[in-house]
């Protein structure tokens, strides 16, 4: 289960921050990465295409700067995440962006990310796909990706419905690689947890939403502070693919969050007009119960850490 040098020699914490529509900005990325978690953005969010190569470039003058200043500090290296589906007519041109920029890391998601690997490889760039069955998994490592992303139940936006205990136990069996798990991960606890399941990363979502960096509007992070996990509804009428949202988010839309229409894979759609299901209809994670503020991204990991520490301190003393 070891971790590239790449990422264990980089990290303060065994974290990724999970790519989110629309809230995923160059700011946030950056105040990850410089507070030692990896910080990750989806190639859709910078529009028009052209900005993705302008958002490359900041964060990586940035963090260069950071580390220039401070050879000493952990600076994580971050990451763009690809949908590889044929709805998504921007994802030759992202990954042209991508390979000229020598990203380091590329999250996957959907399909098998074959062409998305090879591409990424001739760099020397890693690839992690995200899974929610063993089938899945099994798909992504004959692509030859690096490493999985497990998306557990209570992940927010799209998520899977298996229990972390039994998709990260199943996976090992047969693969010794890195593992990233995703599930209402929103504390030091849970990170801890992660790796006790034997998992090598926790992938955080929701708890970065409510911070200054996010870019989501004032109403989401208010609703994200105010929700517990019993508002969240599970469903594939926005996307086609099933995911986790805020109730309230959707009865402002006039529909019932309790009684919504079915859809099906045929409706998923990931391109240029993808923000549009997300502008409004808002993804959150179960472990939105968990949050109460929304400070900085800084003062959000430092307090992760400080849990983390806590939690290994008192295992270790039984």
């Amino acid at each position: 289960m070891a971790l590239p040098a790449s990422l264990a020699d980089t990290l303060s914490l065994p974290v990724i921050g999970s790519p989110m529509f629309i809230v995923s900005g160059p700011e946030l990325v950056i105040a990850q990465c410089l507070n030692g978690v990896v910080g990750s953005f989806p190639a859709l969010n910078a529009r028009p295409a052209e900005q993705l190569e302008l958002w490359i470039t900041r964060i990586k003058t940035e963090l260069a700067a950071a580390k220039a200043a401070d050879p000493m500090r952990k600076v994580a290296p971050f990451a763009v995440n690809q949908i590889v589906h044929a709805s998504n007519d921007r994802l030759m041109h992202d990954m042209e962006v991508c390979v000229r920029q020598e990203v380091p890391i590329i999250i996957t998601s959907l399909r098998a990310p074959n062409e998305v690997v090879e591409a990424a490889h001739s760099y020397g760039g890693l690839v992690f796909h995200d899974v929610t069955t063993i089938r899945h998994a099994q798909k992504a490592l004959e692509a030859g990706v690096d490493g999985l992303i497990l998306v557990c139940a209570g992940a927010g936006g799209h998520a899977g419905t298996l229990s972390p205990f039994a998709l990260v136990g199943e996976v090992r069996r047969f693969f010794d690689g890195p593992i990233i798990l995703s599930g209402a991960i929103a504390t030091g606890q849970a990170i801890l947890a992660t790796q006790a399941m034997g998992a090598d990363l926790a992938y955080i979502g929701t708890r970065f939403i409510a911070t200054e960096e996010g870019n989501a509007a004032q109403g989401y992070k208010e609703m994200i502070v105010e929700a517990a996990a019993a508002d969240i509804v599970y469903t594939p009428f926005f996307t086609g693919v099933p995911g986790n949202y805020l109730k309230p988010s959707i009865a402002a839309q006039g529909l019932d969050p309790d009684d919504l229409p079915h859809a099906d894979k045929s409706k998923m759609s990931f391109g240029s007009g993808t923000a549009k299901a997300w502008r409004d209809i808002w993804g959150s994670g179960q472990g939105v119960g968990l949050i109460d503020d929304a400070p900085s991204a800084a003062t959000v990991i430092a307090r992760l850490k400080a849990e983390y520490e806590q939690a290994k301190a008192a295992l270790c003393s039984r």
